[in-house]
C-alpha cells in the first residue's frame, strides 16, 4: 500500500477529535504522493521545487498518474503549488480506487442511494497495515494524520523524519491546511455578517 492509501484508510478508520475536512485530506494526500515519489526516486526537491526524474511506470495507478502530471519545465513547480493543483478532489479519487479494489463498501439505509452512503472499510490486510503504521508512530503518517486532525501532532521526542526533502513536504502540507482553515474561517465570518445585514430591522 502507498502512503496516500494508508492515510485515507486511517482517516476512514479512526474516530478523529473533529470531522476530517475533505479539502484538508486532499492536500495531505497530494503531499503523501510527493513523499512516495521521492522514495521511488521519481522526483527530487531543489529547495521547495519539484524536479522530476526520468519517466517510468509506477506500480500504483494513482501514483503513476501523479508522476505523469509533474511539471517538467524549469523553474518547475513548488511543493505548495503542487498541493493546491494536484489536491483538488484527490480524496474522492483515492476513495474511488479503494472501492474499486474492494477495500471499502458503502453503508446505507434501506431507502438511501448507495452513492450517498457512508464509506466503510472492510477487514483487510491493507486496513491492518495502515492501522499498525499509525499506531507504531511512524513519523510520516503520524504528521500527515495530525495535519488533517486524525490525531494529535507527534511529541517533540517522538521519532523524527530523517529526510530533509520529506520534512519540506510535511511542512508545506501543514501550511496549506492552515491556510485553507483560515479561508474557511474568513468565509464563515463574512457569511455571518451577511446574514446579520438581512436580519437587521
Amino acid at each position: 500500500m502507498t502512503t496516500p492509501q494508508d492515510l485515507l484508510i486511517v482517516a476512514l478508520d479512526v474516530e478523529p477529535s473533529r470531522p476530517v475536512e475533505q479539502g484538508d485530506l486532499s492536500l495531505a494526500l497530494a503531499g503523501a504522493e510527493v513523499i512516495d515519489l521521492i522514495n521511488a526516486q521519481a522526483l527530487t526537491l531543489d529547495d521547495d521545487r519539484i524536479v522530476p526524474s526520468a519517466r517510468w511506470t509506477l506500480a500504483d495507478r494513482l501514483l503513476d498518474e501523479a508522476a505523469s502530471s509533474l511539471v517538467r519545465q524549469m523553474p518547475y513547480e513548488s511543493v505548495e503549488d503542487w498541493l493546491w493543483r494536484r489536491g483538488r478532489e484527490l480524496s474522492s479519487a483515492y476513495l474511488a480506487a479503494l472501492e474499486a479494489e474492494g477495500q471499502v463498501t458503502r453503508q446505507h439505509g434501506r431507502w438511501g442511494p448507495a452513492r450517498t452512503a457512508r464509506p466503510a472499510l472492510v477487514d483487510s490486510p491493507a486496513r491492518r497495515h495502515a492501522s499498525e503504521r499509525l499506531s507504531s508512530g511512524e513519523p510520516v503518517l503520524a504528521v500527515l494524520a495530525a495535519a488533517v486532525g486524525i490525531r494529535e501532532m507527534p511529541a517533540e521526542d517522538s521519532p523524527s523524519v530523517a529526510d530533509d526533502a520529506v520534512e519540506t513536504v510535511l511542512a508545506a502540507v501543514n501550511d496549506a491546511v492552515m491556510e485553507l482553515e483560515a479561508v474557511r474561517q474568513r468565509r464563515a465570518i463574512e457569511d455571518a455578517a451577511f446574514d446579520n445585514i438581512w436580519r437587521a430591522p
